[in-house]
C-alpha cells in the first residue's frame, strides 16, 4: 500500500512499514496541498498526529483512502464517525502515549511545588545581583508527598499518572462517569500492588484535592470542562495542570483564578489557538509552560510508530 505519514512517524516505525513492503511517503504535505498529493500518489492509507486534520471534504475528495491512522490519543482533528460512515478504517494509539503524558505532568507538579518554572525565567537575569531576594522569594515550596491529586478522566493516562502519584507517596482521587473502577497498579521494588483509587463526583474532587490533572477528550460541544465555576470550587492554593486538550480548561477564568491568587499555579502543555497559544497565558509567572510534548520522547515515539504499523498490517 501507498502510505502518507504526514506529520511523521519514528525510525522504527518507518522500518516496519518498509519491511512489510508498504511505500511510505513522510514529507509534510500542507492542507492546500494534500488533496493533490494523495491523488497524485495514490496514496492508500494517511497517518496523523495533531498537526493534520483529516476532514469531510478531504475525505470525500480521496475516495482511494482507505484508512486514517492517528498516532496519539485523542482524534478530535479527524471526521471520525463521518469516515467510517465512508468505509473507511480509523485508528489510534491509546496505549503508546500513556506513561510519557503522566511523566511530563508529574514534571510539572514537582516544577509548580517548588516555583522552578518562575526561578528558571529569573536566574539567568537576577540571580547574580539579587541571588539573596531570588532565594527569599522560593523560598516556600511545598512536598507532593501528603497531597492528594484528583484526577479528572480516569483512563490509560490518568491510570499511569495515578501509579506515579501514588509511588510518591500521594493521595489519589478519581472522576471519570465512564469508567467501573479506580484500580491501579504500582510496581516497587519488584512488587505490584493493586490499589483502589476513590473514584468521586467532580465537585467533590475540585473541593478536596491539593492537586487536580487534566485527563479528558475534547468537548464535542467544544466547551471548556474545567470553568469559572469548577475553578471556584477547587481548593485555594491548588494547583491544576492540564496535559490533555486545549480549551478543556477556559483560559480566561484560569488567568482570573492565577490573578486573584485562588489558584497557586498551572501548568500548561495545551492550548487554545495551537501553534499560536494567547501571549499572556504565555507570559504569566505562575504558569508552568510547554509547547504540546506530552508525547514527545523517543519510546513514546518508537511505541506509536509500531503499533500503527501493527495496525496496517492487521488490515490485510
Amino acid at each position: 500500500m501507498n502510505i502518507l505519514a504526514n506529520d511523521g512517524i519514528s525510525p522504527s516505525g518507518e522500518q516496519a512499514l518498509r519491511d512489510a513492503g508498504h511505500t511510505l511517503y513522510t514529507e509534510f504535505v500542507d492542507a492546500d496541498s494534500l488533496q493533490a498529493f494523495i491523488h497524485e500518489h495514490a496514496i492508500d492509507g494517511i497517518l496523523v498526529r495533531s498537526a493534520t486534520k483529516v476532514r469531510q471534504p478531504l475525505i470525500d475528495a480521496c475516495p482511494t483512502l482507505k484508512f486514517i491512522g492517528r498516532g496519539g490519543v485523542g482524534m478530535d482533528n479527524i471526521d471520525v464517525e463521518y469516515a467510517r460512515n465512508q468505509g473507511l478504517t480509523v485508528f489510534n494509539t491509546p496505549a503508546a502515549s500513556s506513561q510519557s503524558v503522566a511523566e511530563l505532568v508529574m514534571g510539572h507538579l514537582f516544577s509548580l511545588a517548588r516555583f522552578q518554572h518562575d526561578s528558571n525565567r529569573q536566574m539567568p537575569a537576577r540571580g547574580a545581583d539579587e541571588f539573596k531576594a531570588l532565594k527569599k522569594a522560593y523560598g516556600k515550596g511545598t512536598e507532593l508527598r501528603g497531597k492528594t491529586l484528583g484526577i479528572v478522566g480516569f483512563g490509560r493516562i490518568g491510570r499511569s499518572l495515578a501509579s506515579y502519584a501514588l509511588g510518591c507517596g500521594m493521595n489519589v482521587v478519581a472522576h471519570d462517569p465512564f469508567v467501573s473502577d479506580g484500580e491501579v497498579s504500582v510496581t516497587v521494588g519488584g512488587q505490584t500492588l493493586t490499589i483502589d483509587c476513590p473514584r468521586l463526583p467532580l465537585n467533590e474532587l475540585l473541593s478536596t484535592s491539593d492537586m487536580v490533572s487534566m485527563h479528558v477528550p475534547a468537548q464535542a460541544d467544544g466547551s471548556a470542562v474545567i470553568g469559572e465555576a469548577e475553578l471556584a470550587a477547587m481548593k485555594p492554593g491548588s494547583f491544576l495542570v492540564n496535559a490533555a486538550r486545549g480549551g478543556s480548561v477556559d483560559e480566561d477564568a484560569l488567568m482570573a483564578a492565577l490573578n486573584s491568587g485562588h489558584l497557586a499555579g498551572a501548568g500548561l502543555d495545551v492550548f487554545v489557538g495551537e501553534p499560536a497559544p494567547r501571549a499572556d497565558v504565555l507570559a504569566h509567572d505562575k504558569l508552568a509552560l510547554t509547547p504540546h510534548i506530552g508525547a514527545a520522547t523517543s519510546e513514546a515515539q518508537d511505541r506509536i510508530g509500531l503499533e500503527l504499523a501493527a495496525q496496517i498490517a492487521a488490515l490485510a
